[in-house]
């Protein structure tokens, strides 16, 4: 049996989950998710407990498993808490800053790189160099949280780009020098 699979999720006060026509939809204080469950997989709602089941242990049922009730688990967790991405611009010279609802970069270009909120994804900039992005979804969190990193991805020999809070970049020596 799948360790992940077999959890029971918590539903927390103030959240409300249904399961209908093979869409799971979950609505909380900060929104409302809704998510197409595989048809293979049930799902039982009982008292404030959310549960998965499988019908048999074949390859497929298996792997869907644990990640259905991972995806149910994101959602319930997204509209209670909300999830986030840290970003840092490293660089001479490079800065972010927030215009309205547009996040403005300098990032070494000629020109300045403009990045537009979504109604789902809000951005928040508390310094020149730091770059908050919030969300309710964490696939679409995580993903706009990778485009605006490959506006400038960190390079290994300098350092310089924007990278994830807590990212390790595997610096490069540069060119050996005349001995």
């Amino acid at each position: 049996m799948s360790r992940i699979g077999r959890k029971p999720i918590n539903i927390p006060a103030g959240v409300e989950a249904k399961f209908e026509n093979g869409v799971m939809t979950v609505k909380g204080p900060k929104g409302e998710l809704s998510q197409k469950i595989n048809p293979a997989m049930t799902v039982e709602i009982e008292g404030a407990e959310i549960n998965v089941k499988r019908p048999n242990d074949d390859k497929l049922n298996r792997s869907l498993h644990g990640l259905t009730r991972t995806l149910i688990h994101n959602m319930v967790v997204g509209v209670t808490e909300g999830y986030k991405k840290e970003l840092e611009v490293n660089g001479v010279g490079y800065r972010v800053q927030k215009q309205g609802n547009k996040l403005v970069m300098n990032i070494g270009y000629s020109h300045q790189v403009i990045i537009e909120d979504t109604e789902d994804i809000k951005i928040e900039v508390p310094g020149p160099n730091q770059i908050i992005i919030h969300g309710i979804d964490k696939q679409k969190v995580g993903q706009f949280a990778a485009e605006v990193r490959e506006k400038r991805p960190p390079e290994p020999y300098k350092g310089k780009g924007i990278k994830y809070a807590g990212e390790y970049i595997r610096r490069k020596e540069g060119k050996a020098g005349k001995a």
